[in-house]
């Protein structure tokens, strides 16, 4: 382990003149609401059951004759349905920790 020196003077990346920062170095992420992320994810998710509700309306009408759309539009409806499942159990299960807490 001798062959191991100190690290100093570290500090942000300088760039040289006529470079600029690479595109998600610029600014720091913006900050967003639990809410708000949850109500677009739960807005995605209607959407994706709507799309897969579509699908098989038009394949049992005859307008589609390809069951590969409609199979894919299913298992991402069904997919992202268990996703929203999994983050609600997740919250409850939080909240019931939370409330039991002593104080």
């Amino acid at each position: 382990m001798s062959g191991i020196n100190s690290v100093s003077g570290v500090g942000p990346t300088k760039w040289p003149a006529g470079i600029s920062a690479p595109a998600g170095r610029e600014k720091p992420p913006e900050k967003t609401d639990f809410g708000q992320v949850l109500k677009n994810y739960i807005g995605q998710v209607d959407k994706d059951q709507q799309a897969s509700a579509e699908a098989i309306r038009q394949l049992l009408a005859g307008k589609s004759q390809d069951v590969l759309p409609v199979v894919a539009a299913v298992a991402k409806a069904d997919l992202s349905f268990k996703l929203l499942m999994g983050v609600r159990n997740k919250v409850i299960e939080a909240y019931k920790q939370t409330m039991n807490m002593q104080i």
